[in-house]
């Protein structure tokens, strides 16, 4: 018997390629994701129907045939290879953030990717995530393209994805209607199961990010609080006004030592006449949704993307009242809030000092910050956008010398760290936040020729491995108290309080009431005493507290 060479043999088995109709294939490609990119999902699903496998069964069946219904309607010879490659890519892609970092891939997460940087989503691109990527999205993409598309009749061809999608949902809707009551009961308790599902709850988030922008596309700007005026703190000649807003980024109140925190994390700031508000929680858990909401007139249940994008907010109100805006951005811009006033952007200057990394620090506000402050001549408010404690790379947000807790996690794949190494390295970054503020302050206070003040919120808080999230961005209805619990604390100077009437010892007695980001609007009006029907006395923590003047209750 004559014998084969071997790279005959391999040659001819690459040549012969398997020939697999296009339902069959999708029918792999489902059950290859469903097994080997739902770890999480798997997870929950485990505990969800602990004791009750047949109800697991049947749910599990009935999830795989509604996916099967949906993706048969691309199960077309001409379609089916590049939606399932696109399919298994998308559900590799996710399926890594999900399974290490506990992130939820819904329309607010999309949001937050579409908005972000270059730099800043580059940190999230690691060595773990691309071999995750490459073995089970890029190996099972090339078996796609390597088999071949069974020969099929046209009108089979045609008929066979429709028939699919119709049995398969057929069958789905029966396993459910088994048991409907116990499964409607569980996706109404366990939101965050359908949300793990790949690649699923992506699609479903990308589909609502899609809409929410068509939506979106042509509103037109309402304008908001048209009939501000500047109230009695503004008659007579004074000092011009210099308050310095500064929004947070990714500072959660319980690594405050303001707060408690046995950390000292805010050594700084605490030999300073602060007020800190210890009980406040964010409008979102993502700088895309938290950002525009806190500047916004709405409250967290009432705001939209369409509302923030189409509404005025409370930069533009405090501008109708002849107050001079800006806006100074160390983040991934100001999301259209300040887009009628003068922007400058810090990121990614030539700064050896603060730049080093390819972004910029915090301090790169500083300098240009007290050559301002000596240069303000007229009523201004002045916003700055922090990069802040914005993970994962946390040991990037603070200078090296900066490194006070230790050791430190260097490096954005946290199961290289420990959770002690974890929590260093976001420590650092609080305290370096801390260093940021207090030299704001004391320049502030330093300048007798104005009246000033620093109101601090962040936008939202972080897990650092608790219940196994990582980061933000959870969907706040399963967000836990350190992605919405945020730290705001306030500073004015006395001829700032003496100016606006402002009762400082009445001030800090709400320092442990609850707040939140719905509270910013209706306060800043308050606080720099301007006058509109938008504003809510209510929701205003200055307005029981004024003394020479009082902010009208319209």
């Amino acid at each position: 018997m004559p014998s084969v060479k071997p790279h005959l043999f391999r040659s001819s088995i690459l040549r012969e390629r398997i020939s697999i109709s296009p339902v069959i294939l999708t029918v792999l490609a489902i059950a290859f994701v469903f097994s080997v990119d739902n770890s999480t999902f798997w997870y929950i699903a485990s505990d969800v129907f602990s004791g009750h496998l047949l109800s697991l069964i049947g749910y599990m069946g009935a999830v795989f045939c509604l996916t099967l219904g949906a993706f048969s309607l691309f199960a077309f010879p001409w379609t089916v290879k590049p939606f399932l490659i696109s399919m298994l890519i998308l559900a590799a892609m996710t399926s890594y953030y999900v399974d290490t970092l506990g992130i939820i891939v819904d329309r607010d997460m999309i949001q937050n990717v579409m908005v972000t940087t270059v730099a800043e989503s580059r940190h999230l691109i690691t060595l773990g995530y691309v071999t995750h990527v490459v073995v089970f999205g890029v190996f099972p993409s090339l078996f796609v393209m390597w088999v071949r598309i069974a020969p099929q009749r046209r009108v089979k061809a045609a008929v066979t994805p429709i028939l699919t999608c119709v049995l398969s949902l057929a069958l789905a809707t029966g396993l459910l209607m088994a048991d409907l009551k116990s499964y409607s009961s569980i996706l109404r308790e366990r939101k965050d199961f359908m949300s793990s599902y790949q690649p699923g709850a992506p699609l479903v988030g990308a589909i609502r990010y899609a809409k929410m922008m068509s939506r979106s596309a042509n509103l037109v700007l309402t304008s908001t609080g048209l009939d501000a005026r500047a109230g009695s703190a503004y008659d007579a000649p004074q000092k011009p006004m210099l308050t310095i807003v500064v929004a947070g980024e990714t500072a959660r109140a319980q690594n405050f030592s303001l707060n408690g925190y046995d950390v000292d994390t805010n050594p700084e700031l605490s030999k300073l006449p602060i007020i800190n508000f210890s009980n406040t929680h964010s409008c979102g858990t993502a700088t895309a949704v938290s950002l525009p909401c806190m500047f916004s007139k709405f409250s967290r249940d009432s705001y939209t993307f369409e509302k923030g994008t189409s509404t005025e907010n409370v930069l533009d109100v405090l501008g109708h009242a002849g107050l001079h805006v800006e806006w100074w951005d160390n983040n991934t811009g100001d999301k259209t809030i300040a887009a009628r006033f003068g922007t400058r952007t810090l990121t990614n200057l030539k700064n050896p000092e603060f730049c080093a990394t390819g972004e910029c620090i915090d301090g790169i506000f500083l300098e240009p910050l007290k050559e301002y402050i000596a240069s303000v001549n007229k009523d201004t408010v002045l916003v700055l956008h922090q990069i802040g404690s914005h993970g994962p790379t946390y040991y990037q947000r603070y200078p090296a010398e900066f490194e006070r807790f230790k050791p430190a996690c260097r490096t954005a794949e946290f199961k290289k760290c420990t959770p002690k190494e974890i929590t260093n390295a976001y420590d650092n970054t609080i305290a370096y936040t801390d260093q940021m503020l207090a030299r704001t302050i004391n320049m502030l206070a330093a300048n007798e020729g104005l009246a000033t003040s620093l109101l601090y919120v962040s936008d939202h808080g972080e897990s650092l491995g608790e219940r196994g999230l990582y980061l933000h961005g959870a969907p706040y209805f399963m967000a836990p108290e350190t992605q919405t619990h945020v730290p705001m604390l306030l500073w004015m100077s006395d001829a700032f309080q003496s100016r606006f009437g402002i009762d400082e010892s009445c001030v800090a007695k709400q320092k442990d009431k609850a707040l939140s980001h719905d509270n910013l609007f209706h306060s800043l009006l308050g606080l720099l005493d301007i006058h509109t029907a938008e504003r809510n006395p209510d929701l205003d923590i200055f307005t029981s507290c004024k003394t020479n003047i009082q902010v009208a209750k319209i």
